[in-house]
């Protein structure tokens, strides 16, 4: 099959690149002919709340110069101008719930205004996936056929040794922004015990908030963008990892954090529930309660016999998530377009 795979990102930490880098990989892995147009090839602006606008023109421009594919596989709505104007096939998937992510990262006023462009993307779809039960709702809803595909992950990444840098070390992983819960994060700061080291990978728009923070406690280490080998080294490596976030779909770093048998502790919205249940194979909390997060790490930390638990009950799970798994369900899904 001839596939052109667009996304906003496909080089970076976040999320949607990763997903889409798996599903690249698996795809031609598969035998297929696939192209991408991303940030990566196409002119962006790179101010915060210019990029994925200027990306949404410039692709769309770019697109209508390419050739003809069998499928046109769009991520996240900046893609979906492009996927109109593409010749094939249209899939939009759609990485939570966009016009909510908009409010929170820019304003109701701002978020009020992509709805309009959200809801004329969908109807632009010949099939729309969503990665999260929570977003099938709020789509099918609005009367809209929405298949539910969820992120997935390469197990075949997952190292066989972790890489520890402190006796005690937890973990974060992913965009430095307002939706991933950041500032929640730093927040512990001041309580977290001395012995216990917080590590910090990844960039975004609050890294010089991170670096400010960096400076004031010893037991902070910022580690910046790490290649993937070095992230899951580091994942394996920790005593357990934190996701603070305030929206999230399905997370590809509480899955990779599954796999690679690290305990999790994570805030109790919908994508993350989706994968964890409370006190049977993680954590969920509220990531504005700094002292029950504290509490829920130094339990954690301290308990060796329920990090085991939560452990083995999050192996049986990842074979769900796999790209052995996920991939064929988008492979039969574009299949059944032509049907």
């Amino acid at each position: 099959m001839k596939i052109l795979l667009i996304s906003p990102t496909f080089s970076g930490i976040g999320g949607i690149a990763q997903h889409v880098r798996g599903l690249n990989q698996y795809l031609k892995d598969s035998g297929n002919q696939v192209d991408v147009l991303s940030s990566d090839n196409s002119f962006t602006i790179p101010i915060k709340g210019l990029k994925n606008p200027s990306f949404m023109i410039s692709s769309s421009l770019k697109v209508k110069f390419m050739k003809k594919y069998e499928i046109v596989h769009a991520h996240n709505i900046p893609s979906a101008k492009a996927m109109k104007n593409a010749k094939g096939k249209k899939i939009l998937s759609i990485h939570g719930v966009f016009s909510e992510q908009v409010d929170m990262l820019h304003g109701k006023m701002t978020g009020n205004i992509f709805k309009k462009y959200e809801t004329d993307a969908l109807h632009w779809a010949d099939a729309i996936t969503v990665v999260s039960k929570e977003a099938k709702d709020h789509y099918s809803k609005l009367g809209f056929n929405v298949y539910h595909i969820p992120n997935a992950i390469d197990t075949n990444q997952i190292p066989s040794e972790g890489k520890r840098l402190f006796p005690k070390q937890i973990i974060f992983v992913g965009r430095l922004s307002k939706e991933k819960g950041i500032i929640q994060l730093l927040n512990i700061l001041k309580f977290l015990p001395k012995n216990v080291n917080l590590i910090i990978l990844g960039s975004g728009p609050l890294e010089n908030l991170v670096i400010e923070e960096q400076e004031k406690f010893q037991n902070l280490k910022y580690m910046g963008y790490k290649t993937k080998e070095e992230t899951l080294q580091l994942i394996k490596g920790s005593d357990l990892l934190i996701q603070p976030s305030l929206v999230e779909g399905i997370s590809s770093t509480i899955l990779e954090a599954m796999a690679c048998n690290t305990p999790i502790i994570a805030s109790n919205v919908s994508g993350n529930a989706e994968l964890i249940r409370n006190n049977e194979n993680g954590l969920l909390i509220d990531p504005n309660d700094t002292q029950l997060v504290i509490k829920s790490i130094i339990d954690l930390l301290s308990n060796k016999e329920k990090c085991s638990k939560f452990v083995a009950k999050s192996s049986n799970l990842i074979v769900n998530y796999s790209w052995e798994h996920i991939g064929k369900i988008y492979l039969e899904l574009y299949s059944s377009l032509f049907d």
